[in-house]
């Protein structure tokens, strides 16, 4: 045995050996030979520093996060994942020899082992699992902004809106809540009633929030507000002393990025909201994969960046790990980047310049290595090999080594259609939340507001024994009415709302439950 290697291997022995429980990457690589002394592991408790999966298309990334989420479930600790393509469900199933998976492992020192684990499917259209809904007020104005799309002056009256109906104690449940809002708040009485307070909202402005959330009903996607919304502790569930690994299944809705992207960052900010500190655990509560993370990040404001910064630095207190999985680091602001202790890093492809510069950004972000030059390795690694470097217990970088990862237990692709409904069917979240809630929410309130008014000035109008005489030439109070701005903006929603029911049925449900979003 050389000296290199046999200082290869102490080094990673030194590094990747941790006291407690751990998950096993795989083994280090020198000189084209993998080392199986050198095992690469990453310490559980560490798993709440976050980390970063990434790497070109095709370099293994989503069998890596397959591989850390099997051993998460075997350890007890719950998983939820983006399932960007529906080939995640096979998690579920144990894996089968072959020739490929046998040689990888021997080469590993190790054994393969099939095993299935115990999954849960949601999904944000209610077709291909569970119904993942949240009211609109756990959203709250800057995450529905960036759903909306909406620029910062509109972003702006959305939280006057909000906060009216906070302050009114206004439920705003589902997208018809938000729409008899924006309506009441811009034209008529309650235009008047919030020009003092609040300021006056533009029919301009109103109109064009109108046609906003009146696309997004008709993209199929309005069932995702409402009651009954998803409950955060359904995502700590565990059987057999397994963790159960919660699917999202976005197959259906992944040209819709922002949507599905904006809804994760949701979740997690209910999670920071709601769960304890919980202070250094031997074992995250919860470990949290977010795929395509790119997505999230682009295009995105000021305040909504900085929710993010914000729930990332501060909810692994909590217990909570978050790894985001994307093609390159250099799709992660920086400031989330040095945030993420633990990294695997797959091959990167140089065709571009803008690709030689992301290369260049990536290698300059790892500790240097006396083992390898690290702009080479990382465009010369394999499908399922991968530049590793995690924090040890004491929260110290470990030393940089180009890995042989090990390969999955379970089955790598997705369930055949009747397995997958097989588990659909017999799972207890999907009886859950197909039941919807109809409470009574901010249209309610409002119609009845409207309507008593109406009365009350019926009731004047009676009193005073006057009729109104209609001059000539001046048009009907009907007509005042229906020639409105907001009454002919409110018009056209509606034919657009029957031509979204004749594409697909909308279903509406609301939820009465707190006023703050965040």
């Amino acid at each position: 045995m050389s000296d290199q290697r046999i200082n290869f291997i102490e080094k990673v022995k030194a590094s990747y050996q941790p006291g407690g429980s751990f998950i096993y990457l795989g083994a280090g690589i020198l000189n084209g030979q993998v080392q199986a002394e050198a095992e690469v592991n990453l310490p559980l408790r560490m798993m709440n520093r976050h980390g970063l999966v990434a790497g070109a298309t095709g370099t293994g990334k989503t069998r890596t996060l397959q591989l850390l989420a099997e051993q998460l479930s075997d350890a007890g600790v719950p998983v939820f994942m983006l399932d960007v393509k529906g080939d995640l469900s096979g998690l579920n199933q144990a894996g089968t020899a072959n020739a490929k998976i046998e040689e990888r492992m021997a080469g590993l020192g190790r054994t393969f082992e099939p095993m299935g684990f115990p999954i849960e499917l949601y999904s944000l259209s209610g077709k291909l699992g569970a119904q993942m809904r949240a009211t609109v007020l756990e959203f709250g104005p800057v995450l529905l902004a960036k759903i909306l799309d909406l620029n910062e002056t509109q972003t702006g009256v959305l939280s006057v809106i909000f906060k009216y109906a906070d302050d009114h104690k206004l439920p705003v449940i589902d997208l018809n809540d938000l729409k008899k809002l924006v309506s009441y708040l811009s034209e008529g009485a309650g235009a008047e009633e919030i020009k003092a307070d609040y300021g006056k909202i533009s029919t301009a402005t109103s109109g064009t929030l109108l046609r906003k959330i009146v696309t997004v009903e008709q993209q199929g996607l309005g069932s995702m507000f409402g009651e009954r919304s998803f409950d955060i502790e359904d995502l700590f569930e565990r059987t057999d002393g397994k963790g159960v690994i919660s699917l999202l299944n976005i197959a259906d809705v992944q040209n819709q990025p922002v949507l599905y992207s904006t809804f994760l960052l949701s979740l997690l900010a209910e999670l920071f909201t709601e769960l304890p500190e919980a202070g250094d655990l031997d074992k995250p509560k919860l470990v949290f994969f977010f795929d395509e993370a790119h997505l999230l990040f682009k295009n995105s404001s000021k305040a909504f960046m900085e929710q993010i910064d914000m729930i990332i630095r501060l909810i692994r207190s909590k217990g909570v790990g978050i790894f985001f999985c994307t093609q390159s680091p250099t799709d992660v602001p920086s400031n989330i980047l040095s945030q993420l202790g633990n990294r695997v890093q797959h091959a990167l492809r140089v065709f571009t310049p803008n690709d030689a510069e992301a290369l260049k950004k990536t290698v300059n972000t790892y500790p240097r290595s006396d083992f390898y030059e690290i702009d080479k390795v990382l465009t010369s690694l394999g499908t399922g090999q991968a530049i590793v470097t995690v924090l040890n217990e004491k929260g110290i970088p470990t030393e940089v080594v180009a890995t042989m990862l090990a390969s999955p237990r379970s089955v790598m692709g997705p369930l055949s259609s009747a397995d997958y409904q097989n588990v659909i069917n017999h799972s207890a979240m999907t009886a859950k939340y197909a039941e919807t809630i109809d409470p009574e929410s901010a249209y309610e309130l409002l119609t009845k507001r409207i309507n008593d008014e109406l009365i009350e000035a019926q009731d004047a109008a009676k009193d005073m024994k006057v009729t109104p005489v209609q001059k000539k030439g001046e048009k009907s109070m009907v007509e005042q009415v229906m020639g409105a701005t907001i009454t002919r903006q409110i018009g056209k929603e509606i034919v657009r709302g029957l031509f979204g029911m004749l594409i697909g049925k909308k279903t509406r449900s609301r939820k009465n439950k707190g006023f703050f979003g965040i």
